[in-house]
């Protein structure tokens, strides 16, 4: 995976990177990624492929064949590496290569992230229109989003880990969200990571670092409950 510069996300990325909302502070990233693989990535993406095939192995004979019929599609397995990797360079403090996969969901597409956006984003839109005249923040993460990775062929996906196992919940955040937009004909991923936190714990809060203490979790869910 490489890291794509593009001018169209820049003021958006300048904005998300400290939103004061009284009493918490919105921080988002908008970031595009080529997903052809070199060095380390190469390396882990043919591991987990391993794992993947030797998972779908063992379950052959105690799984029920709709718990793996998605992962033995090769096109679905790609999806997923891409998306662990993408995640391993979005935190490059931490390793992403245990995480547990029925915490990835195929969404709608742009819908749903619009209705994420409606819930969780209508005072950093305030914000926006204080000081950017015409178009809506929504409006232009729409047009810069499109631009990167042309949205009528992407498909969007959403990462939701359990609570207790997020990394991206720091001390004192309410809330985060993770969305990936995947174009396979241009090979290219753009993920969008927001995440609000308290002012009350701004002392611990670390912009580009996971928590420490995290646990990774148990290989042995895996790959169970894919839904690409």
């Amino acid at each position: 995976m490489k890291f794509l510069e593009y001018t169209p996300l820049d003021s958006i990325n300048n904005f998300l990177s400290h939103v004061d909302l009284g009493d918490c502070v919105l921080k988002g990233k908008l970031e595009a990624y080529s997903c052809k693989h070199a060095g380390m990535d190469r390396k882990l993406s043919f591991s987990l492929e391993q794992e993947i095939l030797d998972y779908l192995a063992q379950s052959l004979e105690i799984s029920p064949p709709s718990s793996t019929n998605l992962l033995s599609s090769r096109t679905s397995r790609k999806t997923l590496i891409y998306l662990i990797l993408t995640l391993n360079h979005m935190y490059p403090d931490y390793d992403f290569s245990a995480v547990q996969t029925h915490h990835f969901f195929r969404e709608e597409g742009w819908d749903n992230f619009k209705q994420m956006y409606e819930t969780y984003m209508l005072e950093a839109e305030k914000e926006w229109a204080l000081n950017n005249e015409g178009d809506s923040l929504l409006e232009c993460m729409l047009r810069a989003i499109d631009e990167v990775i042309k949205l009528a062929e992407c498909e969007v996906y959403s990462y939701s880990p359990d609570i207790e196992g997020d990394p991206f919940l720091q001390r004192g955040a309410v809330w985060s969200v993770n969305f990936f937009f995947y174009n396979r004909k241009l090979k290219r991923i753009l993920s969008f990571r927001c995440c609000c936190t308290s002012k009350l714990n701004m002392d611990d809060w670390l912009a580009d670092e996971v928590p420490n203490g995290y646990d990774v979790v148990d290989n042995g869910d895996l790959f169970y409950d894919m839904d690409m």
